[in-house]
């Protein structure tokens, strides 16, 4: 009897302990749902009164996108809202295809210039050209518009024209366009290295990308490629399902390859590989840098997870994070955080921590001590909270302050555009050769335009000199000033001496373009490229390749590495995008 007494009590206190959570959960709710429409009340008062008594008129699409905006700044970059006049650039980061003349613009003065034109597009084939100064559009001047207005009035409906006012080489040309549906493709060049070894370069995981990668590697593999180079350097990612896609291409069914977790349990999923590979056993090496980053890390982490290739190149950039698409109200679009994705190791590889940012709103990276160890398939170590570390690193060397100049300012591109049009009849990559002649041409073109520049320690110094001045110290010291001026002032023309090497680098690389276009140039680069000579090497060393994946070797080397800029998104499930 006493046993049945206590069963009750018992009961009875569970079922009033499980009331008092239930009771304390709705009083939390209510709290919070009264605290969110209260600031609803008060942000719709604020405005009202803003509108009403401000000194000035009021543009309310433009202050409402400003206090949204800030308000998302406040949880992370990639939580983003689109209203209407910017769903097309949502649309363009997640499949590729936009409506325009298939063409880049910068800024370059008063007007835009066309800075690079896609193979087989309408601009392209109206014989519009890079270097083009971008006068008119419509009859409608463009003086003084920025590189994103003028992208704007490019850009429409496929079908719809457009008439241009170019100007090159100091006459203007009307070119009358029709737009077309422009889809960038997510895999600009693939090719063969050497008799064995097959190359792919990708650029984004937009909608259907598998198929393209998937061409490239079927068509290497026919064409006997016996080791493949995946570069994903500057590759920022997109949409997850893609990744796993690439992934399976390497990997047969039934691996994982990543999942996701966050607070919608309903979106929690585990992504695993679900075909036949095209190859599982052929040699395989992932190029990344700090520019590849979401699902670039997913395959990149993946393929290192199950010890299925080797990964070289620099450390990625640590985006763990997971967003989602959802629709407002007037055809707007939020794209939000929702969850974070882990690799088959159970890591995950976010590297800044946006839940808990400091007190100036600055953001952290992960500290040493929250970072944890995990296993790949054979058991090597890898950590999590810092991107996707390499098994062979290879450390960058930035450019020469010379180099970065002439690339920066435009005269790069400038001194391109120039020999373009003073050297019409190469018409292979084999028949140019950037000769002494041409550099002395370039250094005198550069003396015509009246380049100059000052180093880092100049500018210090001057600084060092007006502080000096202001503290009435520069008087007493003149002479140490004086020398100190004569001892680090450079010699433009011993600049372009030392570093001739890098600066030829750059040339060559826009002036191929120019011919070829971004096929011709990434086809041109590989050829040098430090990262993709190392992945080679490795590749072709079997019992270094081997040993890598077992977990018996690694190695650190530095070298210069100059990358080329070639290596240049109500509870039904939605697509997931890594943008």
């Amino acid at each position: 009897m006493k046993n049945i007494r206590t069963g009750r009590i018992i009961i009875v206190l569970t079922l009033l302990f499980i009331v008092g959570i239930s009771t304390g959960f709705l009083i939390n709710q209510e709290t919070r749902d009264f605290r969110i429409a209260k600031n609803l009340d008060i942000f719709f008062s604020l405005f009202r009164e803003l509108n009403t008594f401000y000194v000035d008129e009021i543009d309310p699409d433009k202050v409402i996108k400003s206090g949204i905006d800030n308000m998302l700044k406040s949880l992370d970059p990639y939580t983003v809202y689109y209203p209407e006049s910017d769903v097309d650039e949502f649309t363009f980061m997640t499949t590729g295809k936009y409506g325009g003349i298939g063409s880049l613009v910068r800024n370059n003065g008063d007007y835009v210039v066309i800075s690079e034109v896609y193979k087989g597009f309408p601009a392209d084939l109206a014989g519009i050209k890079a270097g083009d100064l971008l006068k008119k559009a419509d009859g409608i001047s463009l003086k003084g518009f920025s590189k994103d207005k003028v992208s704007e009035k490019l850009k429409g409906n496929p079908g719809t024209e457009i008439t241009l006012t170019i100007e090159r080489n100091g006459k203007e040309t009307d070119y009358p366009l029709k737009r077309e549906k422009i889809i960038i493709p997510p895999v600009p060049y693939y090719g063969m290295i050497d008799s064995k070894t097959g190359y792919i370069r990708f650029t984004n995981f937009t909608q259907n990308c598998i198929a393209d990668v998937k061409n490239a590697v079927t068509s290497l593999k026919n064409n006997n490629a016996q080791q493949i180079i995946l570069d994903l350097r500057g590759n920022p990612g997109g949409l997850l399902t893609e990744a796993v896609d690439i992934v399976n291409l390497f990997v047969g069914p039934g691996n994982d390859v990543v999942s996701t977790k966050g607070k919608v349990k309903q979106f929690d999923e585990n992504f695993k590989t679900t075909k036949p590979s095209v190859d599982e056993n052929i040699a395989l090496a992932v190029i990344i840098n700090r520019g590849s980053a979401s699902a670039s890390e997913i395959v990149a982490g993946a393929i290192q997870d199950l010890d299925r290739g080797i990964i070289v190149g620099q450390r990625s950039y640590g985006k763990g994070l997971v967003q989602i698409t959802r629709p407002l109200s007037y055809n707007t679009q939020l794209k939000v955080t929702t969850a974070k994705y882990y690799i088959p190791s159970g890591r995950c590889i976010q590297a800044r921590d946006f839940s808990h940012p400091n007190e100036d709103g600055s953001v952290g990276i992960i500290p040493d001590s929250l970072i944890s160890e995990f296993k790949t398939k054979n058991g090597r170590i890898v950590k999590d909270g810092g991107g996707i570390s390499p098994d062979i690193e290879i450390l960058p060397e930035s450019l020469s302050q010379i180099a970065a100049e002439l690339y920066l300012r435009n005269y790069i591109f400038d001194y391109a555009t120039k020999y373009y049009w003073a050297h019409p009849d190469i018409k292979s990559p084999e028949q140019f050769s950037f000769t002494d002649q041409d550099y002395s041409d370039f250094k005198t073109f550069l003396l015509n335009r009246n380049f100059s520049y000052k180093t880092v320690t100049e500018e210090s110094l001057t600084e060092l000199i007006a502080n000096a001045k202001k503290e009435k110290y520069y008087d007493i010291h003149k002479d140490l000033f004086s020398e100190l001026e004569k001892d680090i002032a450079h010699s433009l023309d011993q600049d372009l001496t030392t570093f001739r090497s890098e600066i030829t680098d750059l040339l060559e690389d826009e002036i191929i373009g120019r011919y070829f276009y971004e096929e011709g140039a990434i086809a041109w680069t590989i050829k040098k490229d430090e990262q993709i000579l190392k992945a080679l090497e490795v590749l072709n060393n079997k019992e270094e390749y081997s040993s890598i994946l077992k977990g018996k070797a690694g190695s650190i080397l530095t070298v210069s590495t100059h990358e080329s800029h070639h290596q240049k998104s109500p509870f039904s499930k939605p697509a997931i995008s890594l943008l």
